[in-house]
């Protein structure tokens, strides 16, 4: 498992390309019958990416639970999001069996003790992408497709930012502790997301973008709204950003990207707006 640590905003100024890169960013997120996770100590949210091909996974591959969490079982203290992003592929949650299509969810809750991922088809393999966070009480396991998930249509086409957000794990659709997930899905010809742009002191979020064409990039920025950063980013990459950073992006092409939250609480309308006249 890959440890993050927390970076402050003093120190972020000072950072270079590189640096910023090896604090922030989460380049390999999905390899043939593996398990990837990254541990971020900002509000210990875990990043995951599984691709079962010939093997089904289990998801503690890789993982000392004794070790890297204290406990006996991954979810022993945690809830879990998975949206899959690839072909169909089924997960296994303590014997109870979910199909999972491309662009469906599965939400996870505490104390669920054996989880296990496959493919349906080698040749299209399930692309799992994983967000878990600490959690103080149990919630029902359930299945996510995008008729149930909550649907936003949010910007325009003369902003260049013309979207579909699809709230997966969110209020309006289950109750979890402190999990949000969701995806967002950019129209053709559109390329910024989140702007104009916001910060959420009470909450941190990761962005994993995808749906990027080769040889395309999305320029994600970050940092306070006075002393913006930028991360390119490749598609399937992901990103970590502190509550007190923007986080935004520009591709050059459209893209789709999952977001998920924790912190705080979970209002996805509590964030604090920053013009784009005072962002520098």
């Amino acid at each position: 498992m890959n440890i993050r640590y927390g970076a402050n905003q003093l120190d972020v100024k000072t950072y270079d390309t590189e640096r910023l890169r090896e604090e922030f960013l989460i380049e390999k997120l999905f390899e043939a019958d593996d398990v990837l996770s990254t541990y971020s100590h900002i509000d210990r949210i875990i990043t995951m990416g599984a691709m079962p091909v010939s093997q089904t996974l289990n998801l503690e591959k890789n993982i000392d639970c004794q070790k890297d969490l204290g406990v006996d079982y991954f979810l022993e203290r945690r809830e879990l999001g998975i949206i899959n992003i690839g072909g169909p592929g089924t997960v296994i949650v303590d014997e109870v069996e979910y199909r999972l299509e491309r662009l469906n969810g599965l939400y996870v809750g505490k104390e669920c003790h054996d989880i296990y991922l496959k493919s349906e088809n080698p040749e299209e393999p399930a692309k799992f992408y994983m967000s878990s966070t600490p959690a103080h009480k149990k919630f029902d396991t359930k299945l996510i497709t995008l008729d149930i998930a909550n649907k936003v249509e949010m910007g325009s086409v003369e902003t260049s930012n013309k979207r579909v957000i699809y709230q997966f794990i969110h209020p309006a659709v289950l109750e979890t502790c402190q999990l949000s997930m969701g995806c967002t899905i950019l129209d053709t010809g559109c390329v910024w997301n989140s702007m104009p742009c916001h910060t959420h002191e009470r909450r941190m979020e990761v962005y994993m973008y995808f749906n990027l064409p080769e040889d395309n990039v999305v320029f994600h920025f970050m940092g306070e709204p006075q002393q913006t950063r930028n991360i390119v980013i490749q598609n399937e990459q992901a990103v970590i950003s502190p509550s007190w950073s923007i986080h935004c992006g520009c591709g050059t092409s459209n893209y789709a990207f999952i977001w998920s939250m924790a912190g705080e609480n979970r209002t996805f309308t509590d964030m604090d707006h920053v013009k784009v006249s005072d962002i520098r």
